[in-house]
C-alpha cells in the first residue's frame, strides 16, 4: 500500500472522505485541507477519474524538516529525481505554505525547481524545461512551519476542470462545488427515485452537467485527455485501462433512462453557454436549457417531486445587494408557492434572505466569497408564519382606503405606504405599467441609534410581505436604500438596467426608469400640481425649469399650451424628457428643451412666459454650473430671477421638497403670494404632514383670481 493526499475545496473535506470510501478506499481519513488514503496505485487512479469533489490527488514521496532555503533545497536533492521524471520533461512547481519557515512562496518554488534541475543536469548533463501550463510533471510541496512534504501531483490541472467548458469562459462556479451542493441535496437518491432537477438561474449549465453526470453514472474524469500520472516514470497503464473500459460501460448503462433535468436563466447569453457546454459534455439531446425568469418558472406536471438548486448571483458592491434582495424573495416565494414537495439547495452567498426557513446550511466558500450552502424542504402550504402581520395589515388598510380615490381620480401610479408604522422605516409606491404591477420600495436610513441586526430582520420581513399583501409578482419589486443627495449624486446612475416602463397620468404617458436611478423619472407628490398645470395651460406659454423628465411638460402640451420650454443641466434627464414628449406626440418645434443652468439661463432669458413650474432641488452642484444651489439659501435670488421671465398676468408655482423650508418674507412685498400647499398634497401623500411645499406666485401688479 502506498500513502495518497486528496485536497479538498474548504469545507468539504468530510464529504470527500465519504466519497472516496463509496469508491472502495475504505482507508480514507479527514486531515487538515483534505483526506488520506493508503491504497493502491490503482485506487489513486480510480480516485483522479472517479471523484467529484477533490482538487487534486497527491504522491508524496518525501518528507524532511527546513528551516531555511538551503535546507529545502538539500532535501528535494536528497530525492532521486530520476524514479519521476527525465530531461526530456517538462517540469513545475507548486508551493504552498502554513506558517511556513520560508514566506516568499515564489522563492520557494524556485529553489525546489532548481534542486530538481541541478540533479538531473549533474547526471546526465542536460536538464528539463519548465512548464507553468501544462508540465508532463506536477511537483506538490506543501510546508507547515519546518515541515516540508514533497508530492507528485496525479492530476495535473484541477479535477475540477472536467473538459467541457470552453477556455477564456467566466466560471463563477467550480464544478466541484457544484458537485458538493448535489451531495448535500441527496440528488443521487433522488434521482434514482425519479426525481427531477431544476436550476431556475442555471448560468453556464455546471449544475445541470454535474447532476446529468451523477445520475447517468458518468465518471467527471472521462472526458479528460490529459492526467498528471501519464508522463511520470512511475505509471502503469495497464493499471489504468481497465478503470477506463469500466467507465465507458456504467456510463452507457447510466444512460439508458436519463431524469428530467431543466435549467432556465433569463440572460439569452448564459442560455447560449449552457446549451454548448451540454453539448461539449454529450448531454444536449436531454438536458433542456430556455431562457426564462423566475416569473415563468413552473415545475413539470408530471413530477411529483426532485430538486431545484442554483447558485443566484451575489452581488458584491452594496448597491448590487440591495438590488438582490427581491430577486432572493421571489425565489423564496416561487420555491414555497410552486415547489410543494421538492427539495431546494441554495448557494447563498449574498447574505439575502429568501423567506423560508432552511432546514440545514454549510458555510462553504465559492472562491475567496463565504456562502451559507441552504438546503430547504418544500412543504405543502410551507413556509415560517407569515412575517410582518401588522405591516400586512395596514398595507391592505391603505389600499382599501385609496381604493374609491383611484378609481374616481383615474391614478395608476401612487404612494400605499410612507413608513406609517416606524419599525417599518419603508416608503412604498405602487406603479400599473403596461407591463403589469410594479412596487418600488424605498427603505429610510436608519438612524444610528437603530440596531443594525433588528433593522435588517425587520426589513427581510416587510419585504417578504410586500408583493403578497399588494398583489404583485415578487420578481417585480425593486428596492433601494433611500439617502440624501448632494452635488452631482441625484444624476449618478445605480444601475444601468434601461428597462422603462410606461405608466398612464390623466392624459399622458409617461415612461418611469425603477432600477437605474434612485428616483423613477416621476415625483407622485406633485401630481395634482401637474394635473392643474395641464387643465390651465391652454393658449398659454410655459416654461419648466429643472424640467427633470418633463411630466409638466407634458400636461401643459396636451393641455394645449402655445409652447413649452424645458431647461435642465442633465443630459439624461433631457432625453428622458424627449421621448416623453414622442410617446405624447408632441414632437414639435413648440416644445424647446435646453441643456444649461437654470440660473445661468435665466440671466439669459429675454421672452415672457404665462405659466412658470419652478420645481428645484434641494441643493445641487456640478462642474457645469456656476457655484452651487442651496434652495433656502438662495430661493430668493431663483424666485427673483424667474418672475423676471413671467408676463403680466402670468403665474409661477415654486415647489420644494426642502424639510424645514421657510419663505422669506421679503417676497411677500415684491409678489403676490398664495400658499396652495394643503391643496397640492394629494391624498396618497397625506399620512405625511409636509411632503413639499407649493406657491401660486404672481406679480404684485396682477389681482389673484
Amino acid at each position: 500500500m502506498t500513502d495518497f493526499f486528496a485536497t479538498a475545496p474548504r469545507g468539504f473535506e468530510e464529504l470527500l472522505a465519504a466519497e472516496l470510501r463509496d469508491l472502495g478506499l475504505a482507508s480514507a481519513r479527514v486531515q487538515r485541507g483534505g483526506v488520506s488514503f493508503s491504497e493502491s496505485l490503482a485506487a489513486a487512479y480510480r480516485a483522479c477519474l472517479w471523484s467529484r469533489l477533490a482538487n487534486r490527488i497527491l504522491l508524496p514521496i518525501a518528507r524532511f524538516e527546513a528551516e531555511d532555503e538551503q535546507a529545502l533545497y538539500d532535501g528535494v536533492q536528497g530525492i532521486d529525481w530520476s524514479a519521476h521524471l527525465g530531461v526530456d520533461n517538462t517540469l513545475a512547481v507548486d508551493f504552498t505554505g502554513v506558517r511556513a519557515r520560508i514566506a516568499h512562496g515564489r522563492f520557494a518554488q524556485q529553489r525546489v525547481k532548481d534542486a530538481v534541475v541541478d540533479q538531473l543536469r549533474d547526471a546526465s548533463g542536460a536538464r528539463p524545461s519548465v512548464d507553468t501550463d501544462q508540465p508532463d510533471v506536477r511537483v506538490n510541496v506543501h510546508m507547515m512551519e519546518a515541515a516540508v512534504t514533497v508530492a507528485i501531483d496525479l492530476s495535473g490541472e484541477s479535477l475540477h476542470q472536467r473538459g467541457y467548458r470552453r477556455q477564456g469562459r467566466s466560471a463563477p462556479l467550480k464544478e466541484n462545488l457544484a458537485a458538493a451542493m448535489l451531495l448535500r441535496g441527496d440528488w443521487p437518491v433522488l434521482a434514482a427515485q425519479g426525481g427531477a432537477l431544476i436550476d431556475p438561474m442555471c448560468g453556464s449549465g455546471t449544475l445541470l452537467i454535474e447532476a446529468a453526470w451523477m445520475a447517468t453514472d458518468t465518471a467527471p474524469g472521462l472526458l479528460r485527455t490529459r492526467f498528471g500520472f501519464h508522463h511520470w516514470r512511475g505509471h502503469d497503464d495497464a493499471l489504468w485501462k481497465p478503470l477506463i473500459d469500466e467507465a465507458l460501460e456504467r456510463q452507457a448503462r447510466g444512460a439508458e433512462k436519463p431524469p428530467t433535468i431543466l435549467g432556465f436563466d433569463q440572460d439569452e447569453e448564459a442560455v447560449a453557454a449552457s446549451r454548448d457546454h451540454l453539448r461539449r459534455a454529450g448531454l444536449a439531446d436531454w438536458v433542456k436549457v430556455d431562457c426564462a425568469g423566475l416569473a415563468q418558472l413552473h415545475r413539470p406536471a408530471d413530477q411529483p417531486g426532485g430538486l431545484v438548486i442554483t447558485n443566484p448571483p451575489y452581488g458584491q458592491r452594496l448597491a448590487e445587494q440591495h438590488e438582490l434582495v427581491p430577486l432572493y424573495l421571489s425565489l423564496g416565494q416561487t420555491l414555497k408557492s410552486r415547489f410543494a414537495g421538492w427539495r431546494a439547495m441554495v448557494l447563498n452567498g449574498s447574505g439575502c434572505a429568501l423567506g423560508l426557513k432552511p432546514e440545514r446550511s454549510w458555510q462553504v466558500f465559492n472562491g475567496p466569497i463565504e456562502c451559507r450552502l441552504e438546503r430547504f424542504e418544500l412543504q405543502a402550504g410551507g413556509g415560517d408564519a407569515t412575517p410582518a402581520q401588522d405591516l400586512v395589515n395596514r398595507l391592505q388598510k391603505n389600499q382599501r382606503q385609496l381604493k374609491k380615490w383611484l378609481a374616481r381620480e383615474d391614478v395608476h401610479a401612487y404612494r400605499v405606504y410612507d413608513a406609517d408604522i416606524p419599525e417599518y422605516a419603508l416608503a412604498v409606491d405602487v406603479y400599473n405599467s403596461q407591463d403589469g404591477r410594479w412596487l418600488h420600495v424605498q427603505e429610510y436610513a436608519a438612524p444610528a441609534t437603530v440596531d443594525a441586526g433588528k433593522a435588517q430582520a425587520r426589513l427581510r420581513a416587510a419585504l417578504a410581505v410586500l408583493p403578497g399583501a399588494l398583489d404583485t409578482d415578487p420578481s417585480k419589486l425593486v428596492y433601494k436604500v433611500r439617502q440624501r443627495q448632494r452635488g452631482e449624486q441625484q444624476y449618478q446612475r445605480l444601475a444601468e438596467q434601461g428597462q422603462y416602463l410606461e405608466v398612464q397620468e390623466g392624459p399622458c404617458r409617461l415612461l418611469v426608469n425603477l432600477t437605474d436611478h434612485l428616483d423613477t423619472g416621476l415625483f407622485l407628490d406633485h401630481r395634482p400640481v401637474r394635473q392643474w398645470i395641464g387643465e390651465s395651460a391652454r393658449g398659454r406659454h410655459f416654461l419648466n425649469l429643472y424640467a427633470y423628465t418633463g411630466a409638466a411638460t407634458v400636461h401643459a402640451g396636451l393641455g394645449g399650451a402655445a409652447s413649452t420650454t424645458s431647461v435642465d443641466l442633465s443630459k439624461t434627464y433631457l432625453a428622458w424628457l424627449q421621448r416623453n414628449l414622442h410617446r405624447n406626440q408632441l414632437n414639435s418645434p413648440v416644445h424647446a428643451l435646453v441643456q444649461e443652468d437654470v440660473m445661468a439661463w435665466l440671466k439669459g432669458c429675454d421672452r415672457r412666459y404665462d405659466l412658470i413650474f419652478l420645481d428645484p432641488p434641494s441643493f445641487s452642484s456640478s462642474k457645469r454650473m456656476a457655484g452651487s444651489l442651496d434652495i433656502q439659501r438662495d430661493h430668493v435670488a431663483l424666485i427673483q430671477a424667474a418672475a423676471a421671465c413671467l408676463s403680466k398676468d402670468g403665474l409661477m408655482i415654486f415647489s420644494t421638497n426642502r424639510k424645514g423650508f421657510k419663505l422669506d418674507p421679503v417676497l411677500h412685498e415684491q409678489f403676490s403670494i398664495e400658499d396652495r400647499t394643503a391643496w397640492s398634497i394629494p391624498k396618497d401623500f397625506q399620512r405625511r404632514a409636509w411632503v413639499h411645499g407649493c406657491w401660486f406666485i404672481r406679480l404684485a401688479t396682477t389681482t389673484a383670481t
